[in-house]
């Protein structure tokens, strides 16, 4: 995996991660482990989007023996991959080629939506695609569609924000539904607009929730707030906002 710092309304320090080509969700899990371990950061807080969101959650519960997740910012996201109905066809990926995957992918975020960032955001998705290798590809979707859910129990003691979308997005309601239930403790962030991909259409919204549901770590030794005096220290107890992977 590979890391980018930069500055969250110069409030927040955060590292996007770019995932590398894990086959399976324990193989991304010990990973992004890894990564924390060489950046010697003990706590995080993360957000993450749609699978991002997923995987946050699976590595808050693949680390609840020893919590390494402070806090969870969960958009547009799921918890149960068998909503997808493909952990069949999520055997032959690996195989499929990269104009096929694409194709796979860019189906399922054709929309009718006139609004201008919404259609701009699925435009750059979609070139941003185009980047991705065969294997990146297709270890993303393999690791979406295979049959896989999250143990909400492990998580009830994660202080859990969900931010949702009301218009046209890839998940179900169903999919949102269950994520209510699932973590009743949950704080509740709604958008009317935002598309599958609100973190780029509404950004300034995103990042009014982001850092609403940070601010109540202020003053704690989870706070993520930016340090002019340790911004460049990755020093032991350090706790940072991590966007793991957001599709």
């Amino acid at each position: 995996m590979e890391s980018h710092s930069h500055n969250l309304c110069h409030d927040f320090f955060l590292f996007q991660i770019e995932s590398a080509v894990y086959w399976s969700i324990a193989e991304w899990c010990e990973g992004f482990k890894r990564l924390l371990d060489h950046l010697d950061i003990d706590k995080i807080h993360l957000f993450g989007a749609s699978l991002g969101g997923f995987l946050a959650q699976k590595f808050a519960e693949y680390t609840s023996h020893y919590s390494r997740v402070a806090s969870l910012i969960l958009c547009n996201s799921f918890m149960d991959s068998s909503i997808f109905n493909m952990n069949e066809s999520a055997t032959i990926y690996w195989m499929l080629p990269n104009l096929v995957l694409k194709r796979m992918i860019v189906g399922n975020l054709a929309s009718n939506c006139k609004d201008l960032g919404i259609v701009r955001t699925i435009d750059f998705m979609a070139e941003r695609l185009d980047m991705l290798s065969q294997q990146e590809m297709a270890s993303r979707l393999t690791i979406n569609c295979t049959k896989s859910y999250v143990d909400a129990f492990q998580l009830r003691n994660v202080r859990i924000t969900l931010l949702d979308v009301f218009d046209e997005s890839a998940l179900s309601s169903h999919a949102r539904e269950e994520m209510y239930k699932s973590y009743p403790h949950a704080k509740m962030a709604h958008m009317k607009t935002g598309g599958n991909f609100p973190y780029l259409s509404r950004s300034d919204e995103v990042n009014m929730h982001i850092m609403i549901h940070l601010r109540a770590f202020n003053d704690s030794r989870l706070s993520a707030q930016n340090n002019p005096d340790c911004a460049n220290s990755t020093s032991s107890g350090a706790d940072r906002v991590s966007v793991p992977l957001n599709n």
